[in-house]
């Protein structure tokens, strides 16, 4: 076969493949085991290791509330799940839920009595990274990179053969167990509320929306046909387990809202950056065989830079958001937190301002574009962001596939950004 011949191959071979897979990850330009992590998990490492901070033990629960200080991550985020999905499974029952607190970078996960805290990190080289740390006060405190176990769910079909996130809901057991011949949904702002929830504990109101939460199935063979309404509408989950287990007694509904939402815009983030970093090591290494100039652009580069972007831009402008039918009320202070955190613009608007009446957010653009890792994508990937975001919110008409974003939302999302995203104001600029 002629040179150029095999190049051309191998390359188309190379981007019209739509699932990646793990040995993808471990090639350059990733090289995902290899690599050095940069992510806030890193950093606390770090500073453990300079004697810039000591994280205090406590009895009951290990290093959990000196981390979650450390890391910034609020107790208001804490969303606690039953069902044996992770991990440390073992430990995992409908009276012993793993709690998990996070924040836009990082998740923590804490199972009572477990050995371990485990965390997952948006990571800006490479995607997503995973560690557990000893809870055994009498060993060393030291983060443990998991760049195997984990992405056996974790950088599956499930998550596009990325190192990413998913929320499952399931059809719980009694002990907890998914009863697998029911089958499971992964979920995200795109979910009915029907199909959410199943195998987590919620706490708030929600009205007549229903959702899979609180429920445990006694009919294996039909758990769908069981009435669930009495654990609809919870604010107490003392009958359920001991809650002063926890270090909340909420599982709040706002919060797994949030958390289902930002677990799939990390997922798109990580997919841009990884495709965007995959795509030009390719191009330029093509270049080099085939005796092209270093700047020389293939037109199957940019297809597949954008098509990874495209879709980033438009699960951020919350594409395909299910309506809410009745008012959401969380139970703990986890809205008030979360919304105070900014940033603001002139007027005092906010990304992070809910609406919860009927939909998530009172202006449909994702607070993920302040985020660690949306800042680390390749600027190349962001030049393709920011225009399509541009067009969207600049144009005299609604873009198809954007009909869902009124001229006001629009509007609103534009002058937020414009104050609050310097890149975008500069690229606005332009």
């Amino acid at each position: 076969m002629p040179r150029y011949s095999m190049w051309s191959a191998v390359f188309l071979v190379m981007f019209t493949t739509p699932i990646l897979h793990a040995d993808d990850l471990d090639r350059e330009p990733i090289n995902y085991k290899k690599s050095t992590a940069k992510n806030s998990v890193e950093d606390l490492q770090l500073r453990l290791k300079q004697g810039k901070t000591k994280l205090a033990h406590t009895d009951d629960h290990g290093y959990l509330k000196a981390i979650l200080k450390e890391l910034d991550v609020p107790l208001s985020s804490q969303v606690l799940v039953f069902s044996k999905t992770s991990f440390q499974r073992e430990r995992i029952t409908p009276k012993t839920p793993r709690a998990l607190y996070f924040n836009d970078d990082v998740y923590v996960g804490f199972c009572l009595r477990g050995d371990v805290l485990e965390f997952s990190a948006a990571d800006t080289q490479i995607g997503t990274a995973f560690y557990s740390l000893d809870q055994d006060p009498n060993e060393p405190v030291k983060f443990i990179r998991q760049t195997d176990n984990c992405l056996t769910c974790h950088g599956s079909t499930r998550t596009g053969g990325l190192p990413g996130h998913m929320i499952r809901s399931v059809f719980p057991d009694r002990l907890g167990m998914p009863i697998l011949s029911a089958g499971s949904h992964q979920t995200d702002h795109s979910s009915p509320l029907n199909k959410r929830w199943g195998g987590w504990y919620v706490t708030g109101k929600h009205g007549k929306q229903e959702h899979l939460g609180n429920w445990v199935a006694e009919n294996k063979r039909d758990p769908e046909s069981e009435d669930r309404r009495a654990n609809q509408n919870l604010t107490d989950l003392k009958p359920r387990f001991t809650v002063a287990n926890y270090l909340t007694p909420h599982s709040d509904i706002v919060a797994l809202m949030v958390m289902e939402h930002q677990a799939e815009m990390q997922n798109r983030i990580v997919r841009a950056s990884i495709v965007t970093r995959q795509a030009l090591y390719y191009q330029e290494t093509l270049n080099r065989e085939l005796g092209e100039k270093p700047n020389h652009v293939w037109e199957s580069v940019n297809r597949r830079i954008n098509s990874a972007c495209e879709e980033l831009v438009q699960y951020l402008l919350m594409h395909e958001e299910v309506a809410l039918t009745d008012r959401i009320v969380g139970s703990s202070d986890f809205s008030k937190e979360f919304a105070a955190r900014g940033p603001f613009d002139s007027k005092k608007r906010s990304l992070r301002q809910f609406n919860l009446k009927t939909k998530l957010f009172e202006f449909p653009c994702s607070y993920q574009i302040y985020s660690r890792s949306f800042d680390g994508l390749p600027k190349e990937a962001k030049t393709v962001i920011y225009r399509k975001l541009h067009e969207v919110l600049n144009s005299a008409e609604t873009p198809e596939g954007y009909e869902h974003l009124s001229k006001a939302d629009r509007a609103a999302i534009r002058e937020i950004l414009l104050e609050t995203k310097p890149e975008f104001a500069a690229y606005s600029r332009k």
